[in-house]
């Protein structure tokens, strides 16, 4: 599989980076400047734009500016959700809801600290409802 890169916005790329980087286990791949990061998991490349930073961060003709959070996100499988929340939430990370069953398994919405969301995704077991593993 080629990689897929995702761009997210954030409100400061250095407060973003400790999130992604020690929290879900990405690794910087490019900090050429305060305004942007080029970030990898597997086969997931995440953009980090912060607002006014230039390219991405720039403001639309309109006047309009990036900014983050929504409802879009981007989804890591984890074989362990409870853990993982345990750990997360004793870091102080803020979380959208509870854990939720649903088609696919076991989720929640952790947010990074601009409030973009991240899916946890422990898949349901094959034949269980959840489809096959990925």
């Amino acid at each position: 599989m080629s990689p897929v890169t995702v761009r997210y916005i954030v409100n400061n790329v250095d407060e973003a980076l400790p999130f992604y980087v020690e929290a879900l286990g990405f690794v910087i791949d490019m900090h050429p400047a305060p305004g942007f990061a080029a970030i990898s998991r597997g086969d997931l490349r995440l953009m980090l734009n912060q607002p006014g930073a230039g390219g991405a961060g720039a403001s639309m003709p309109d006047g309009a500016v990036p900014a983050p959070g929504g409802w879009n996100r981007i989804q890591i499988e984890v074989d362990d959700l409870d853990a993982v929340v345990a750990r997360l939430q004793g870091a102080g990370h803020r979380f959208r809801n509870e854990i939720v069953q649903g088609n696919g398994g076991r989720q929640i919405l952790v947010e990074d600290p601009s409030g973009n969301p991240i899916e946890l995704l422990e898949p349901g077991a094959p034949g269980a409802g959840g489809g096959p593993r990925r």
